[in-house]
């Protein structure tokens, strides 16, 4: 199992981005890569209605797991 962030991966915020009224834990996905670490992700509302997308680091973000996966 590898641990780089992918494509269409399930993230979310370790930190507040308080500039794009985003918190720490708001849930996005991951939608290009935007270079060694940095990722452009989607931040959707319950209807599918995007209202943030911006490049954030890798070391602000956690990848969510919704099946079983074995630790590193």
């Amino acid at each position: 199992m590898t641990n780089k962030i992918q494509d269409l991966d399930v993230v979310a915020l370790l930190r507040d981005i308080p500039e794009e009224g985003l918190i720490k834990g708001q849930v996005g996905t991951v939608v290009d890569q935007l270079g060694e670490s940095a990722y452009e992700v989607e931040f959707c509302d319950n209807n599918g209605k995007a209202y943030a997308m911006l490049g954030i680091l890798e070391e602000d973000l956690i990848v969510l797991h919704y099946s079983q996966a074995e630790a590193a």
